[in-house]
């Protein structure tokens, strides 16, 4: 695990924006189909690397309000968005 760690201290930006489309595109930049375990890698790797570099607000999986201001906010929501939709099972 240490390894791991030290390895994602060393990550360029330039390595980070490689895995970052990887995981976006699902391959690699030779076409290669990323797997399961590489996603996942990749995903954890990106996500460190961006606590370590990026502000809060240019990471991955950021939400601009938080929960006790989205509860002030109207929900101007489309709630045809959460219908099923044809075709579907579910």
């Amino acid at each position: 695990m240490n390894d791991f760690i030290n390895m994602l201290r060393n990550i360029s930006p330039e390595v980070y924006q490689s895995l970052k489309q990887a995981i976006e595109l699902g391959k690699w930049s030779d076409g290669r189909k990323l797997t399961q375990e590489q996603k996942e890698l990749s995903l954890q790797a990106i996500i460190a690397w961006e606590i370590e570099n990026l502000p809060e607000e240019e990471r991955t999986g950021y939400i601009g309000q938080s929960c006790k201001n989205m509860a002030k906010a109207p929900a101007n929501l489309d709630e045809s968005l959460f219908s099923a939709a044809k075709g579907t099972l579910h």
